[in-house]
């Protein structure tokens, strides 16, 4: 075996000033929840705002609307936030997505609406539109947003959403506004699931999640926070108060993939590591850390690592850089930090007496497809070495909610994802509905918005008797 140090090259940041100061300022507080994209003044708002030629109308939507998962008319809120309508910009963003801040924080929007504005096609930069949601809805929210009224009357029909996420809070606000008695069930003491929990405090810590919580509630949603559902007793109480339920739990746990060495201190799993940090519970990371897994969570959580005060931070994936599903923008920003990506390599197993001091890494190959069509990641023989490493965090995925969904009778599963008609998210079991997470097996959180949306609409459509079930 043999001990391979990260080039110093691999140290620096490359070409993005800002986001090196950004990750390495010298307040550790700063460095840990300095905001990625920082709000907007009154003056930056409104002259980003011009930069937007409204485009789109009747026969042909503006691209970036089209883009947007949650249907947001972007060119309606933008040219109200030109004109100086804030409230009216907000109320724009709110109607089509309740959680209309929390998105302009966490969407990728460089993928979605930014990705599709028309200026970049023209060789310009795109429209802030992210900063710009959030300025809108930040303000309206700091001037104080009209109560919000039910658009129908009650309609005497009750609904149960479980999980506080993003999914769940989309389908309760769709739901109150359409006349529907919605009661929104979570064992967390706040709302906000996986955002409030498991996102990277540099994009969210808390807000506005309160102030978007309190919408609903003048919607007349009713909330139940600190609610354990920990048996098939309490899931068929909660499911007997409603004439329809709405599944919002996202995932479960992380995944459970093991390594000979995993129970030493300074190993992590991802979900822990940031709820430590989103809490208020700094973990001590050492010098040297290593972020195992490829997804946008490790890409978080090694971000965060370089905040906290490590100076070599190295990602290991299994495969090549194509194969990698985190975003390609958020990696080249790891990489303007000082994150180091080690593609196609894997941990053989942890070292370490009591603590970890160190990961046996082997290097892989790319050999044939598997059963997902992408190539298998195959062993090199004789490459192994040591990576000296202080903490280890474990970001391989999460495992479905499994024995709760066993609780349901007849809901079927395939991959540990929740069958359901796409057109009504409703399940197997005809009082069931879902959305988010825990049907999509994890995508963004303005995806899970729009799931939630179309499952409140299928409730809607079921329970006055035009929907239909799946097969």
């Amino acid at each position: 075996m043999r001990a391979e140090p990260i080039a110093p090259s691999l140290r620096k940041g490359r070409g993005r000033p800002d986001l090196w100061a950004l990750a390495h300022d010298p307040d550790p507080e700063r460095a840990l929840t300095g905001e990625l994209k920082p709000p907007l003044d009154d003056r930056e708002a409104v002259m980003e705002a011009f930069r937007c030629l409204e485009c789109g109308g009747p026969y042909a939507p503006a691209p970036c609307t089209v883009a947007c998962p949650a249907d947001i008319d972007v060119p309606g809120f933008i040219g109200a936030v030109a004109r100086g309508q804030v409230e009216r910009a907000a109320a724009i963003i709110l109607e089509a997505n309740p959680l209309g801040g929390t998105c302009a924080r966490v969407c990728p929007t460089e993928v979605l609406c930014e990705g599709a504005c028309v200026l970049e096609a023209a060789g310009q930069r795109p429209v802030d539109i992210g900063r710009l949601q959030r300025y809108a809805v930040d303000q309206a929210f700091l001037r104080g947003l009209d109560p919000v009224l039910p658009e129908r009357p009650p309609n005497g029909r009750r609904v149960a959403v479980i999980g506080a996420g993003p999914a769940g809070l989309a389908c309760a606000a769709e739901l109150a506004r359409a006349g529907y008695a919605v009661t929104v069930y979570d064992e967390r003491p706040e709302v906000g699931g996986l955002v409030r929990y498991a996102i990277a405090p540099y994009r969210q810590v808390r807000d506005p999640l309160p102030a978007e919580m309190e919408r609903l509630v003048t919607l007349g949603v009713t909330f139940r926070l600190g609610f354990r559902i920990d048996s098939p007793e309490r899931l068929a109480a909660v499911a007997d108060t409603a004439d329809a339920v709405f599944l919002g739990v996202g995932l479960g746990e992380d995944a459970d993939v093991r390594y000979e060495g995993d129970t030493l201190e300074g190993v992590w799993k991802s979900l822990a590591f940031i709820e430590a940090l989103k809490t208020g519970r700094r973990p001590p990371v050492g010098e040297r850390v290593a972020v195992v897994g490829g997804g946008n969570t490790a890409v978080d959580v090694a971000r965060e690592a370089v905040r906290l005060g490590a100076r070599e931070v190295t990602v290991l994936y299994r495969r090549t850089a194509a194969e990698m599903p985190a975003f390609r923008h958020e990696v080249a920003e790891a990489e303007a930090e000082g994150v180091h990506f080690a593609w196609l390599t894997q941990p053989v197993r942890l070292l370490g007496t009591r603590r970890v001091t160190g990961v046996l890494v082997q290097y892989m190959r790319l050999g044939e497809p598997d059963a997902s069509g992408r190539r298998r990641p195959e062993p090199v023989p004789g490459t192994e070495f040591v990576l000296p490493v202080d903490t280890v965090v474990l970001a391989v995925g999460q495992r479905p909610r499994a024995e709760f969904l066993q609780w349901i009778p007849g809901l079927r599963l395939e991959h540990g994802r929740i069958v359901r008609d796409p057109e009504t998210g409703q399940t197997t079991h005809p009082r069931y509905f879902v959305g988010g997470d825990a049907a999509n097996g994890g995508a963004t959180v303005v995806e899970a918005v729009r799931e939630g949306k179309i499952a409140a609409r299928g409730i809607d459509r079921v329970l006055s008797g035009a929907g239909r079930g799946v097969s």
